[in-house]
């Protein structure tokens, strides 16, 4: 399971993240947003301080993905996840395949000349960049 795919399934849960920085910080809040350089959003959220002493409650709060170190999310998000990747999986299997013959795509025999479709008719067999 890609970890985008999980962070993007998880966003408007009312699941509580987890999100440690690379400085020590921890963030516990609500996942609202996420993009492809896992830049997240925490709605909600308790900030503590890395020696864990201090900690405040934020509104909001917007986490750059390169300063992440780990995110842990609830177990049963993970089984969500894997139930609908699977089900997703399963549908595709059913929608594609199943071309017996004719039509467009797949990898049956060539049709002219031994090219595999690739163009017109064989040129004496001679290779590439030789002339006609």
């Amino acid at each position: 399971m890609l970890p985008l795919s999980l962070l993007n399934a998880a966003q408007n849960k009312p699941m509580a993240q987890l999100v440690e920085l690379k400085n020590g910080e921890t963030f516990n809040g609500h996942l609202v947003n996420c993009d492809n350089f896992m830049n997240i959003t925490l709605r909600e959220v308790y900030q503590t301080t890395a020696d864990g002493e201090r900690f405040w409650k934020l509104k909001e709060c917007y986490i750059r993905g390169s300063t992440i170190k780990y995110l842990r999310v609830p177990d049963t998000l993970l089984d969500a996840v894997k139930d609908e990747q699977n089900r997703a999986r399963d549908a595709g299997r059913g929608a594609r395949g199943g071309n017996v013959s004719g039509g467009r795509g797949g990898r049956g025999a060539p049709t002219r000349g031994g090219r595999g479709n690739r163009g017109g008719p064989m040129r004496g067999g001679r290779g590439r960049g030789r002339g006609a």
